[in-house]
């Protein structure tokens, strides 16, 4: 089994984060989902960007950090890093340049590798999950094609149409056929790492 830690994303740690965190544990895997907004839930992308941005989005991101550090083997070594969009932030940081990340799950967004260094490591595999035509996805497709094309074990999924947090069931761009067929493939991936 894996141990997961799972930043959630910019409307923050929703029921719906809350229960695939849930889903993923009723599989026998240890997860960790920090919640970086201190309790508080928003009812849109909007209001959530202004929190993070009054709170400030590297703290935010130290704050993620510092939550993964203690988990795993103490250092974080031997830890999957999960991400829902704004969460890939932080995700994709931690598994990209923390030694012994044993994969990365980047839900709704993916940055490009030069943020975070000049190449992804090799042994840690990635899942990038996506909808497309999302317009914020659209502007990361470029960025998650050239990251798992560097990974010798890297996926990419697009899923038809354009809600964004489509995996949260608790918001109104829940997709349930699109979030089964995610959870179905974050499965076999957490099975296989």
């Amino acid at each position: 089994m894996a141990e997961v830690v799972l930043f959630h994303h910019i409307q923050g740690l929703t029921a719906g984060v809350r229960g695939f965190a849930d889903a993923l544990r009723q599989d026998g895997h240890v997860v960790h989902a920090p919640d970086l907004f201190d309790g508080r839930t928003f009812g849109s992308l909007e209001d959530g960007f202004a929190h993070a941005r009054a709170v400030g989005l590297d703290l935010l991101r130290q704050r993620g950090a510092a939550a993964a550090g203690g988990l795993g083997d103490g250092t974080g070594d031997g830890l999957v890093y999960a991400g829902s969009s704004f969460g890939v932030t932080i995700a994709q940081q931690l598994a990209q340049i923390r030694p012994g990340a044993r994969g990365a799950l980047l839900l709704h967004s993916c940055l490009p590798v030069s943020e975070f260094g000049t190449s992804w490591p090799e042994e840690v595999p990635v899942q990038v999950h996506g909808k497309d035509p999302d317009e914020f996805f659209l502007e990361d497709l470029p960025a998650a094609r050239e990251l798992v094309a560097s990974a010798p074990r890297g996926e990419l999924f697009t899923y038809p149409g354009e809600e964004h947090l489509f995996a949260d069931s608790s918001l109104p761009s829940y997709d349930p056929v699109a979030a089964a067929l995610l959870l179905e493939r974050v499965r076999a991936f957490l099975a296989a790492v």
